[in-house]
């Protein structure tokens, strides 16, 4: 079977369904295939700043030659304005300029006065960081509670990817299922992983600390009448 070929590699940390994320040493060791094999490499950073035990790290510590992804739409709670950025190698610059101007010509101008005054509100930024965090915390300790037991500790981002195998029902029906009878809207793996999706959910946690309890008051109910 011939090799597969690659015009570039593409990562994302946090990343989304599972909230990990790349240490160094491992963006070091990508980004030095990608150099020696001829490829591109593109960080997709949007989850950064949305952070737990440990600070994300940017393939720029390791590599000049990376195009850096980011976004005002999850640290700055800006979802909806369209509005980031681009770090780009120096000698590609222009080539991006240029397919930039055919496809959007810039972002909106209220998008734009928006994410400059959310660059002044670290502190409103960081009391929503702390919400995730116990939101976290909540969920961390409330899923196995309800039966949910094999879970991937999110390391940032504000998802928990679980796995349902143990239930021997398909994740999307799982989440139909869930959905009807509880009221909690999950989001079946099979959106991410087609071959492996069919036995994970992802669950986020982006919500208020209130409506989380909620949510796991729901769900455990719904669980115990169901699988349990």
């Amino acid at each position: 079977m011939a090799a597969l070929q690659l015009d570039g590699l593409l990562i994302a940390s946090p990343g989304n369904p599972t909230g990990t994320m790349l240490g160094k040493p491992a963006l070091q060791a990508l980004a030095d295939h990608a150099k020696k094999s001829g490829i591109g490499f593109i960080s997709d950073e949007i989850y950064h700043g949305i952070e737990y035990e440990k600070k994300a790290v940017t393939a720029l510590e390791v590599t000049n030659s990376v195009y850096v992804i980011n976004s005002f739409s999850k640290y700055f709670s800006m979802t909806g304005w369209r509005v980031g950025w681009l770090v780009v190698p120096e000698d590609h610059v222009r080539s991006v300029e240029r397919l930039a101007q055919n496809m959007f010509i810039c972002p909106p101008h209220i998008s734009q006065i928006a994410a400059l005054e959310a660059l002044g509100c670290g502190e409103e930024m960081e009391k929503n960081l702390a919400v995730y965090a116990e939101n976290r915390r909540l969920m961390l300790a409330g899923l196995p509670q309800v039966g949910i037991n094999k879970i991937a500790p999110p390391d940032g981002a504000f998802y928990i990817y679980a796995d349902i195998s143990e239930f021997g029902v398909d994740s999307r029906i799982f989440a139909a299922q869930v959905l009807a009878y509880a009221g909690v809207a999950i989001t079946p793996g099979l959106d991410f992983d087609p071959l492996r999706g069919g036995h994970t959910i992802r669950l986020s946690y982006a919500q208020s600390t209130d409506e989380i309890v909620e949510g796991l008051c729901r769900l455990k109910a719904f669980m115990q009448a169901r699988y349990l």
